[in-house]
């Protein structure tokens, strides 16, 4: 029987889209490859009682929670995209299938 992880103390770790190192995008591609959704997200409210919402990705002793933003989705996509470039990178397709156009800010 596998032990359950939860009864171990995290260390919870609020990231901005800013801050993102490359380990946490890494996590992040690892756990959501096709990107995250609704059930994903973690909402909780911060001492100004905005509402904040975030999804997690954890290490053995950090849970990180990553603020969702236009930026964050761009920012993993370009991640993944870089990691999976080819020796022949001048014949890599994109899948871009489903993908919305936006706009920067």
């Amino acid at each position: 029987m596998m032990r359950n992880r939860q009864t171990v103390a995290l260390k919870r770790v609020i990231v901005d889209y800013k801050k993102l190192d490359n380990h946490i995008l890494n996590l992040l591609v690892e756990k959501y490859p096709e990107g995250y959704d609704d059930a994903d997200i973690v909402t909780y409210r911060n001492a100004n009682n905005e509402v904040v919402e975030c999804i997690e990705v954890r290490t053995e002793d950090t849970a990180y929670l990553v603020r969702v933003s236009k930026r964050l989705v761009m920012a993993m996509e370009d991640y993944d995209e870089s990691e999976n470039i080819s020796d022949n990178d001048e014949e890599t397709s994109l899948d871009t299938d489903g993908l919305e156009d936006s706009d920067e800010e």
